[in-house]
């Protein structure tokens, strides 16, 4: 079950945590704006490892190439977090936050990835 994956649970409170924060970002962000997309890309993280882990025993190369599409689901993500900072969405202080869970979240996949050789 993929609840035994550090990568997914982290990504999925992490995705949960991103979700309550841009509730609070300006109307205009909330559909298809900044706080959309940040949501969209960062539960996509844990919808891609879930999927890949799904089919694995059957499609041992689509989990690493779902672990791939995580890994750029996280660089959009952190994309979006700088956006998020540089309009003044978020301050420093949750920028950087957001900034080194993502890339770890992020060395996380990498190493996964490479395991799935």
């Amino acid at each position: 079950m993929t609840s035994k994956l550090e990568v997914y649970n982290k990504s999925y409170k992490k995705a949960l945590e991103i979700h309550r924060i841009t509730m609070g970002f300006p109307k205009i962000e909330q559909y298809g704006g900044i706080a959309d997309q940040l949501r969209r890309s960062s539960k996509s993280i844990p919808a891609n490892i879930v999927e890949g882990y799904g089919k694995s025993p059957f499609y041992k190369n689509d989990f690493k190439k779902m672990l791939i599409y995580a890994l750029g689901s996280c660089d959009e993500t952190q994309l979006w977090i700088e956006m998020s900072k540089d309009l003044g969405y978020l301050n420093e202080n949750e920028y950087l936050i957001h900034k080194q869970d993502y890339q770890h979240i992020g060395r996380m996949l990498t190493n996964f990835i490479k395991s799935q050789n």
